[in-house]
């Protein structure tokens, strides 16, 4: 483990124990993190700010449940990104019901225009093709899409916190690689 790990997991130790400040200092370290990672996935700021919240919450719940069978910052992105696919399978689930409600079967819900704050403005508009693309990914293509190449994140974390093997890792980014070709070719005609 190392020393910055180990003080990650003293914060956590500290919020566990309710220690003034603590909370605060640990999410002064990871809120930018966290946002930034649930941003990836709703592609909507308020909702961003919502997952950020509620993965605090959480971590605050369950500090004293860190074990430590990974980095600290594995379990905050495990955490964030359960927390983002479940807000976007509860957004599915609601939107259904008031598309259902409406009896229009020609209403199409479109994706936002959607800007990451990490794009450089000269790629803007590639950017938003980019993420439109990205979210119509399947779920784990997704997840290990944003985690290496948004996140820039070193394979076996990603494969740690997605709870798979280093191989699978990889055949996912592949298949969102080609995958994405194929829709970004899409867009562009």
């Amino acid at each position: 483990m190392s020393n910055l790990n180990d003080l990650h997991a003293t914060l956590l130790e500290s919020i566990a124990l309710q220690k003034e400040g603590a909370f605060e200092e640990f999410y002064a370290l990871f809120s930018e993190k966290v946002y930034n990672t649930a941003l990836s996935y709703v592609q909507n700021t308020n909702d961003a700010e919502e997952i950020t919240q509620d993965v605090f919450v959480k971590i605050h719940k369950n500090a004293s449940k860190f074990k430590g069978n990974s980095s600290v910052n594995t379990w905050i992105y495990r955490i964030t990104v359960n927390t983002s696919l479940n807000a976007i399978k509860k957004r599915k689930r609601l939107s259904f019901l008031s598309f259902t409600n409406q009896n229009d079967k020609n209403t199409q819900i479109d994706i936002p225009d959607f800007v990451h704050p990490n794009l450089i403005l000269e790629n803007k508009e590639e950017g938003i093709l980019i993420f439109k693309a990205i979210k119509k990914l399947p779920q784990t293509q997704q997840t290990a899409f944003i985690l290496a190449f948004v996140e820039e994140l070193p394979r076996q974390e990603i494969a740690q916190i997605m709870e798979t093997s280093l191989k699978a890792v990889e055949s996912l980014l592949q298949r969102a690689k080609t995958n994405l070709k194929k829709t970004l070719k899409n867009y562009k005609k």
